[in-house]
């Protein structure tokens, strides 16, 4: 029987009193990829926010206002992003946050510098995620200067280098080329042979259908829906709120 890896209990999260997130609860198995799909404004970021407790720039608080969070059993509700991300829970941005006028071997050896100290092993690990992802090539370019896939790519070897046991991307696949879609699920399946649980947020559709294990389905801030691919695209509800169908 396969571990909880994360269990989101009952969080709640208003913003000027729109409750973007209403009781949400769901759990992830070790091992599993997850997809959270819903509309825009459904509250899957804020859910993600709260997880890995990032403040949005004019949030007051990233913490919910009610519910919890537990990663590998501990309760993380309350802790910062640094502690948590030492604990081994990673994520990626939909908007990407790299380091721009640095390289992107600089950006990656940041997040290596979460599991040592030692510059020489911190090197060593950034090599290797670079390697890993296809971007060894590029290690030398400002991270701003790439197109928008390869930032995408780097964000995710940024955490992939914290050395996480469970990856959070956001919209990984958001503004991405057929090809680069195609190009960006190989790499969720690489990362997942390498014993690392994922869960994430996607639009497109056939870039997260295929490789989810269970999809989690929001709208308006509630969780309408936790089942396979396959059921999810047959729910009436998961049609009506989302593909935009009527039952």
């Amino acid at each position: 029987m396969n571990r909880i890896v994360l269990d989101v209990q009952n969080l709640t999260k208003s913003f000027g009193g729109v409750v973007a997130n209403d009781q949400v609860s769901f759990q992830v198995e070790e091992g599993e990829i997850i997809g959270i799909i819903g509309p825009n404004g459904a509250g899957k970021t804020t859910l993600f926010n709260m997880i890995s407790a990032v403040k949005p720039e004019g949030v007051a608080s990233q913490f919910p206002d009610s519910g919890q969070v537990f990663f590998k059993g501990q309760k993380i509700t309350g802790l910062l992003p640094n502690e948590i991300c030492k604990l081994g829970l990673a994520r990626t941005f939909q908007i990407v946050k790299t380091m721009k006028n640095m390289t992107i071997f600089d950006n990656v050896m940041i997040g290596s510098l979460n599991r040592t100290h030692r510059v020489p092993q911190a090197k060593d690990i950034t090599r290797e995620i670079l390697e890993f992802t296809h971007l060894w090539n590029l290690r030398r370019n400002q991270a701003g200067s790439v197109p928008i896939a390869s930032q995408k790519r780097v964000e995710i070897a940024r955490a992939l280098a914290t050395q996480p046991v469970l990856l959070m991307l956001d919209e990984p696949m958001a503004g991405l080329t057929p090809k680069e879609v195609e190009e960006a699920v190989e790499l969720v399946k690489t990362i997942h042979q390498r014993e690392i649980t994922v869960i994430l947020v996607e639009h497109v559709m056939k870039g997260v259908m295929p490789i989810a294990d269970r999809m989690i389905v929001l709208d308006n801030g509630k969780t309408i829906a936790v089942d396979t691919p396959l059921k999810i695209v047959e729910d009436e509800r998961v049609k009506k709120a989302y593909f935009g169908e009527s039952t």
